[in-house]
């Protein structure tokens, strides 16, 4: 318990860190995602600007990328992190490979939101003269607001525990932290205070994206 209190600065680094990696890696990812995920969408057959050809391609692309474990993933895209002039290991690494993860995952949550918005809407707005356009990047997303804001939601405590993963490959944040003062020192106190200040940040995210969807879908 000593040990922990004298760690104490280097929980709080640790925490920040962890903060900025899957911040950034939501960023990236997050806005990739959504361009890719519209763009399954609008290519689905029947959808807005129907493509079996790239929609397939597409698919094919989201379904191999997405099932990979992160763990794996890691290793997987380290040749391509250097070929891109990035190290291999590291923030800069982990980001990397985090925005890779979250740009799969996300895609797919964004296309299986948007399929939510009920045809009569698209309907109506075509009927009154919208051009396919408009309602794909502006009232789509209006409609499907509040389970978007609930699938990024979702993302976002997905990125937490790559995060912790990360620190494998010495990313630093709270994985790194419990693996080096925890795990390999044998001291369960730390580990648990890493696990304690994941599982804080894990509800704090939660909470806040569950109450900005409920007021959303208010509306």
């Amino acid at each position: 318990m000593d040990r922990l209190v004298d760690l104490l600065p280097e929980l709080w680094d640790a925490t920040v860190e962890t903060l900025y990696v899957a911040t950034t890696g939501l960023i990236l990812g997050g806005f990739a995602g959504l361009a890719l995920g519209m763009a399954l969408y609008a290519t689905r057959p029947g959808s807005l600007f129907p493509n079996r050809t790239v929609f397939g391609v597409l698919n094919v692309i989201v379904n191999t990328f997405r099932p990979i474990p992160f763990i794996i993933l890691l290793a997987a895209v380290q040749p391509l992190a250097r070929g891109l002039g990035l190290p291999g290991i590291g923030a800069p690494f982990a980001i990397f490979a985090i925005t890779i993860a979250s740009l799969f995952a996300i895609s797919r949550i964004v296309e299986q939101n948007l399929l939510t918005v009920r045809p009569g809407v698209i309907e109506a707005a075509r009927a009154a003269g919208a051009s396919r356009s408009r309602i794909l990047f502006r009232l789509i997303p209006r409609e499907a607001l509040g389970p978007l804001i609930l699938g990024y939601t979702f993302v976002v405590v997905a990125l937490v525990d790559m995060t912790a993963m990360a620190g494998a490959v010495a990313a630093g944040g709270l994985g790194e932290f419990a693996i080096n003062y925890g795990f390999k020192q044998f001291n369960p106190w730390v580990t648990w205070a890493a696990v304690l200040v994941i599982v804080v940040i894990v509800q704090a995210v939660q909470f806040a994206g569950n109450a900005l969807a409920r007021r959303v879908l208010r509306r």
